[in-house]
C-alpha cells in the first residue's frame, strides 16, 4: 500500500520530471515495461546496496522513487511513534551520548534528512536489538548508504515544500 503512495500525488509528474530527481533516481522516460524485463532477466546491478534502498529499486527509475518514498515513510512514521509514546533512546554502552536521541519533534518538519537520520539510527539500533534478544529479526534491517539518504532528502524536501504550501495562508484576488 505504502509503495503505491507517491504513484498517485499529484506533485510526483513534476518531481519525477526535474533536473535533480534525475539526477538521483534516473531518466524516468525509460521505457517501463523494457526495464522490468532487463530487471527480472539480469537481476539488480552488483553494487546495487551502493545507490538503491532495495534491489527492486533498480528496476527503472520509477520505482526506485517509489521504494525510497516507502523508506522515507517508514522512518518518519516510526520517529513519529515514538514520539507519541514519549521514547528516549540513551543506550547505557554508550556513555558518550553518541547514540542518544529524544524523539520530541515533528519528523515532517525538521530541516533536513540529516537531522532525520541522527534522530533515528538511536532508535533503529535499539529496536533492532530489542528484537534479537527475543530471535527476532531486525525491526529495519536496512543499511542506509549515503546515495540512499541524498535520494530520501529530496523526497524530504518535497514533503516539506508540500507542506509549507498547506499552511500558507490564502490569498484574497
Amino acid at each position: 500500500m505504502r509503495s503505491a503512495t507517491p504513484s498517485g500525488t499529484c506533485w510526483c509528474a513534476t518531481a519525477a520530471s526535474s533536473t535533480r530527481f534525475r539526477a538521483l533516481f534516473g531518466d524516468e522516460r525509460e521505457d517501463y515495461g523494457r526495464a522490468l524485463d532487463r530487471h527480472y532477466a539480469e537481476g539488480p546491478r552488483p553494487d546495487w546496496s551502493a545507490r538503491f534502498v532495495s534491489s527492486y529499486a533498480t528496476a527503472h527509475p520509477l520505482e526506485d522513487f517509489a521504494e525510497t518514498w516507502t523508506h522515507y515513510l517508514h522512518i518518519v512514521d516510526m520517529l513519529d511513534t515514538a514520539e507519541a509514546f514519549g521514547l528516549r533512546f540513551a543506550p547505557a554502552i554508550d556513555p558518550n551520548g553518541e547514540h542518544a536521541a529524544k524523539v520530541d519533534f515533528d519528523p515532517y518538519g525538521l530541516g533536513s534528512m540529516a537531522d532525520i537520520m541522527d534522530r533515528s539510527t538511536p532508535m533503529v539500533v535499539s529496536m533492532n536489538s530489542i528484537n534479537r534478544a527475543m530471535g527476532r529479526p531486525d525491526l529495519y534491517p536496512f543499511v542506509l548508504a549515503p546515495g540512499v539518504i541524498e535520494k530520501l532528502g529530496f523526497i524530504h524536501d518535497l514533503v516539506r515544500g508540500a507542506r509549507r504550501l498547506q499552511t500558507r495562508p490564502a490569498t484574497r484576488v
